[in-house]
């Protein structure tokens, strides 16, 4: 089983991309073959200062090092150190059609937000599509939010094999329904969008400053509390044992616990959860050469895959 995730290196990493994607992307890695992207050309939509993206880019792969990626069991690469993918992107363009595009909530979505409507922001579809397709993926792990993404990369790679021959494997979504919305200081689910982030690697004092600010309800101290509706409970059970959660709600129900109690247990709780992590990124911090090395390795891996993908591609559709 050969699998496929990419994550945009649009800012600081946040709980939200660790427990939403990065914890699951880690957990897979010995299921199956893993590729694993930076979607850098993606983050070109809407990161237009270069030093920024360099600089995004470069933290996402210290990142997912220091959190358990194998580069022994993962191909992991820079999105645009992989050229044939943009190449094989225009051979599927060839075969989307608008109507499809213009029904993707993603862009609607990104625009509602004042991201500037471009054709970049439009296509972007078929550029995912050509990052799933070019290394053959069998499985493509996501939330149930972005399922469409990999339905239309079935529609595309449906209608190419109709229109030149059976080119492509037609890829499947795998739904991570057990993976929780995680929330973020207002409540809302936890993005750089709403600015309402808890970072990984965040300076220990701004963690926990910003664990003070999360939004709770005005239960009186000495009243009991639900806690299945509390976003500081929603945060604590991603950290803890299935025991320690169920200990910290019973606190909840019997009363007496104030939510600044809970707040300050939180914000210890996250800075020993990574405390590991945050050792082994400061190593690598001082390896850059390794880091480098382990993305030209993986994208080596990646561009052997989609260098046959391309060339059966090209010659399907007449090209030399």
């Amino acid at each position: 089983m050969r699998i496929l995730s990419g994550i945009q290196p649009s800012g600081k990493l946040h709980l939200g991309n660790y427990f939403g994607m990065m914890r699951p992307a880690l957990e897979l890695q010995g299921r199956g073959e893993a590729f694993l992207f930076i979607a850098d050309y993606h983050a070109l939509t809407t990161v237009s200062d270069p030093a920024a993206l360099r600089a995004a880019t470069r933290d996402v792969a210290l990142d997912f090092l220091a959190c358990g990626l194998d580069p022994d069991r993962t191909a992991f690469y820079r999105q645009s150190d992989v050229p044939e993918v943009t190449e094989l992107m225009w051979l599927l363009s060839v075969v989307t059609p608008m109507g499809l595009l213009e029904r993707c909530h993603s862009y609607k979505d990104k625009i509602a937000k004042g991201i500037p409507a471009s054709h970049a922001l439009f296509s972007y579809p078929v550029l995912m599509a050509a990052d799933i397709l070019a290394v053959r993926s069998d499985v493509v792990p996501v939330g149930r939010d972005q399922k469409q993404h990999v339905e239309v990369t079935r529609d595309i790679a449906q209608k190419f094999n109709a229109a030149f021959g059976e080119v492509f494997a037609v890829p499947e979504p795998s739904i991570r329904d057990e993976v929780a919305v995680v929330p973020g200081l207002d409540g809302q689910k936890m993005s750089k969008s709403y600015n309402n982030t808890i970072e990984i690697f965040g300076a220990v004092a701004e963690t926990r400053a910003r664990v003070m600010r999360i939004v709770t309800d005005s239960t009186p101290l000495e009243a009991p509390k639900d806690p299945e509706k509390c976003n500081l409970f929603a945060l604590y059970r991603l950290l803890v044992s299935e025991a320690e959660a169920a200990e910290m709600a019973s606190r909840y129900r019997a009363g007496g616990l104030g939510y600044g109690t809970v707040k300050k247990e939180l914000a210890a709780r996250i800075e020993s959860y990574f405390a590991p992590m945050r050792e082994r990124r400061a190593g690598l911090e001082r390896d850059p050469a390794f880091v480098e090395d382990v993305l030209r390795r993986g994208a080596a891996r990646a561009r052997a895959e989609a260098r046959r993908t391309l060339d059966a591609a090209r010659r399907a559709v007449g090209l030399s």
